[in-house]
């Protein structure tokens, strides 16, 4: 099997996970420069707007890392006429944060053409991809520039079509991760394997290296994940707690003081399954019953969850984080890699 560090051209198989709406390029360049692959998750991002993010890590580092998007799955709602009433049922949080519900956008999402015409152009070490496989037009054209694929996988299924597509290395996500469960061959709910069970059976199935996610918060998790097969780990909330990353100090308390049986996967901020903390506007959505789907859910509650950020209103916010979130206890991104460095010599 090819060594991971060197198929990224890093020095330890350390990566960060990638965060839509919460990736920094402060944290991003630490984890790079300390020799993992720092991620920036490009969710919603116009051309534009990577090429700016591009140019900001450049500016940083001259250390690898990777941009992550999100494949269209073809069940994505395009802007139409219950715009109007999706944004109805949100109205007491628009209120709550002294906004109007948002009129009609032309669009929820960019093009996928318009963000990887930008990231050719920012020609990172690593694409990395979420709930699909990549067409064979985007892997070859990934290889021509020599930027290495990365898929990601919630199932051994999965991990089996990534690897028949052509990525280069995948990531084995169990249920215990934070945030969004990529699954793409059947639904969520179905797919729902922790990582003990799913990292060993994926390293058994594909013959590409295996990288390990959800619940790796220390060395004790590396070491693990190592002894199950992989070639090295994806992490998420031990990094999200830190200073340099983008969450806020409402999201950082919840990480805290969230425990493991407490974190909640829940449609409600964005239309799909995703998980994190459970709060009043978590609680108040899934109790209404009112969920549109994505990603007009997550359009509509980003534009109250960006203010509440903004003032601190954690109650307001998507408080993703991983089951391991009691396990984020240090405060700086260098602090976390050298945890987790740690673990590669146990």
């Amino acid at each position: 099997m090819t060594d991971l560090r060197e198929l990224l051209g890093i020095r330890h198989p350390i990566i960060l996970a990638p965060f839509g709406g919460l990736s920094s390029v402060p944290l991003t360049a630490a984890v790079s420069e300390a020799g993992g692959l720092g991620s920036y998750g490009l969710y919603g991002y116009d051309g534009q707007r990577i090429r700016e993010t591009a140019a900001a890590l450049r500016e940083v580092t001259d250390a690898p890392f990777a941009l992550n998007i999100w494949l269209p799955t073809g069940d994505e709602v395009a802007p139409g006429r219950e715009h109007d009433a999706y944004a109805a049922a949100l109205l007491p949080y628009f209120t709550a944060v002294g906004m109007d519900p948002p009129a009609r956008p032309e669009r929820y999402l960019p093009s996928l053409d318009e963000q990887l015409d930008a990231i050719w152009a920012a020609a990172p070490a690593a694409l990395s991809v979420v709930f699909g496989v990549p067409s064979a037009a985007i892997v070859d054209e990934a290889h021509r520039r020599g930027i290495r694929v990365i898929g990601t996988a919630t199932t051994v299924a999965e991990a089996v079509a990534l690897e028949a597509g052509g990525v280069d290395a995948i990531v084995a996500t169990g249920a215990e991760a934070a945030g969004h469960r990529v699954s793409f061959l059947r639904p969520a709910e179905q797919s729902l394997v922790g990582l003990f069970s799913l990292l060993p059976q994926v390293s058994d199935a594909v013959a590409v290296p295996v990288i390990a996610a959800g619940g790796v918060a220390d060395r004790r998790g590396v070491t693990a994940a190592l002894a199950l097969g992989a070639a090295g780990v994806q992490v998420g909330t031990s990094f999200l707690v830190t200073g340099e990353s983008a969450a806020n100090d409402a999201h950082r308390a919840a990480i805290r003081a969230t425990a493991a049986d407490e974190s909640v996967l829940t449609r409600a901020m964005s239309g799909r399954l995703s998980r994190g903390a459970r709060n009043h506007a978590v609680a108040e959505i899934e109790a209404s019953g009112a969920i549109a789907p994505f990603p007009a859910q997550n359009w509509l509650t980003g534009r109250f969850r960006a203010v509440a950020g903004q003032r601190g209103m954690g109650e307001l916010q998507s408080l993703w984080l991983g089951q391991s979130a009691p396990l984020a206890t240090r405060g700086t991104a260098d602090d976390v890699f050298a945890e987790l460095v740690a673990g590669l010599t146990l």
